[in-house]
């Protein structure tokens, strides 16, 4: 199934789900940005505990935020495609990476890889009419169709930040 396939665009949400080529497979681009960050390994290595600004996250920081989002959403598909019409929580992205500790870019690289083969299990497992369910994340009306777009382009979203902020910057 393509971003063609979603029936309405759920608000907030659509900034990550655009990033997307519309006539990309949902399961085709969960394999194919599986490695984006592995292949910036070197980049990020050299960068991962680098702030462009004070109050700004780390690579490492960021990449940590793209896993836990990854996950969250991955549930919240779950969820709504096997009828559980309770409304999802949000969640603070601030609180969750205020509370990690502080890990290895490898430890990460390797859950990156883990959590999204997960994910494409997960998606794989869901059928046509499941993908086109309708729940509630958070005052929002989304289907699992529109969450595994947001995946995807959520993490194409944050690899763009580091490539432009941190990779492409000098080290201070």
């Amino acid at each position: 199934m393509t971003i063609k396939n979603l029936k309405f665009m759920p608000k907030f949400f659509d900034r990550y789900i655009n990033q997307v080529d519309e006539d990309v497979e949902l399961i085709q681009g969960l394999l194919d940005t599986k490695n984006d960050y592995s292949l910036i390994k070197d980049d990020l290595q050299i960068k991962e505990n680098y702030r462009y600004e004070p109050d700004k996250w780390t690579p490492k920081q960021i990449l940590q935020h793209v896993i836990d989002n990854e996950r969250i959403q991955s549930y919240r598909a779950l969820a709504i495609s096997r009828g559980d019409q309770s409304i999802q929580p949000g969640y603070d992205e601030q609180l969750y990476v205020n509370n990690c500790n502080d890990r290895t870019l490898e430890s990460l690289l390797a859950e990156f890889k883990i959590v999204r083969e997960s994910s494409i299990i997960l998606f794989s497992s869901i059928n046509e009419i499941q993908m086109l369910k309708e729940g509630v994340c958070f005052k929002v009306r989304i289907t699992p169709l529109a969450l595994g777009f947001q995946i995807i382009g959520h993490g194409t979203h944050h690899l763009r930040i580091i490539k432009e902020r941190y990779i492409n910057k000098p080290s201070y």
